[in-house]
């Protein structure tokens, strides 16, 4: 559940709907207000009055995105994000003790024993979702969007995201990460999970970004044409090898 981002008195409609805006900006931010008005279907003065809230209470941010074209006339859209402490799902004190534990077992078994937990916890984060994600059949993009939907059910906040046409390759963004903090200083959490998700899609994916080194989502890289090619490769190649003329007994 995301932090209560209203004061004192707020009114209970408002209240609700704030939470709303918040956990839409977790979810899908970068977003402008005119997004959040159309998707809440409200009305952009609406949206703004809750996003100024948001934003007195430190817990979103604007975000200038990257390679965006002219707009023509007029201020450009402002796009906002979540901060760190609106993704917040694990106490200070609860992060502070896996930091240390993690800490403590690097220093009495080494680097390895750490790199060891976060494999297993990878296995753990496999096991759980290969079930789901099997059921959603063979194709890259359906195993992901099943894998995002169980993420999300898990409070990851997870969605996913087209590149270009979305023809070639997709994005798994998380606005959430329940071990945020604790990553930030053991990166083995992060790579153990990135190299669960391509088991698991059965594709090799690739992490662009990550909430543990202060970006405003985890994106992990999922091409989905690959297996296509692959099998297309397979019959170019079975189909030259039949189309050779067999050698027969006697023939040079």
């Amino acid at each position: 559940m995301s932090p209560n981002p209203t004061g004192p008195g707020a009114p209970a409609d408002d209240e609700s709907t704030r939470v709303k805006v918040l956990d839409l900006i977790i979810e899908k931010g970068p977003v402008s207000a005119a997004q959040l008005a159309a998707i809440l279907h409200l009305t952009p003065a609406a949206v703004r009055r809750h996003i100024t809230a948001l934003e007195d209470n430190g817990q979103i941010a604007v975000h200038t995105p990257t390679g965006v074209g002219k707009r023509g006339r007029g201020r450009p859209a402002r796009h906002y994000v979540a901060t760190a402490s609106a993704r917040s799902n694990l106490g200070e004190g609860y992060s502070d003790l896996a930091a240390r534990a993690l800490s403590y077992l690097s220093q009495v078994a080494g680097d390895k024993a750490v790199g060891s937990f976060a494999a297993s916890r990878g296995r753990d984060l496999e096991r759980r979702y290969m079930r789901i994600v099997e059921a959603a059949g063979k194709d890259p993009a359906d195993r992901a969007m099943a894998l995002a939907d169980a993420l999300s059910a898990d409070g990851y906040a997870a969605t996913i995201r087209d590149v270009g046409d979305g023809t070639f390759a997709v994005q798994l963004c998380q606005g959430h990460c329940p071990v945020r903090d604790v990553a930030g200083q053991f990166h083995e959490l992060c790579d153990a999970e990135t190299q669960a998700f391509s088991r698991l899609l059965g594709v090799p994916v690739q992490r662009l970004a990550t909430l543990a080194g202060g970006d405003h989502v985890c994106t992990t890289h999922v091409p989905i044409v690959m297996p296509a090619l692959r099998k297309r490769a397979a019959r170019a190649i079975a189909h030259t090898r039949g189309s050779r003329p067999q050698r027969t007994e006697g023939t040079r």
